[in-house]
């Protein structure tokens, strides 16, 4: 992206992508389209999971907390982020998933973009 601006509304352009603003997955005229970075703005009903772990990761991500309660679950701990600003950051190779224990907002950057791990949310429990 050379010389090219782009003004959005995440809560508008987000659903479009499964809340993904930035990635591969966007067409390649699209300004937004990177094989560098992903960036999410996810909405998040309290209760909400993650459909499956998502496993052998090969990216680096951080989620970082706007709103509400989130809990990103890892093979070895959870981590609970409870104040806006709380975020977490996990490498290549680490097994996650996800739940909202309460109605949530959270900024997600990963890295690099590449195809995988999209796969339906579970819905509130």
């Amino acid at each position: 992206m050379t010389g090219e601006i782009y003004v959005g509304k995440a809560d508008v352009d987000a659903p479009q992508e499964r809340g993904w603003l930035v990635g591969h997955f966007l067409p390649g005229t699209d300004a937004r389209h990177s094989t560098d970075v992903e960036i999410k703005w996810g909405r998040h009903p309290a209760g909400e999971r993650r459909g499956e772990w998502a496993r052998n990761e090969r990216r680096t991500a951080v989620l970082v907390l706007i709103s509400g309660r989130f809990q990103m679950i890892f093979e070895e701990r959870t981590v609970v982020l409870a104040e806006p600003g709380d975020y977490v950051l996990w490498g290549v190779g680490v097994d996650h998933t996800w739940w909202a224990e309460a109605e949530s907002v959270v900024l997600t950057c990963r890295w690099p973009s590449v195809p995988g791990y999209a796969v339906p949310y579970s819905g509130a429990s």
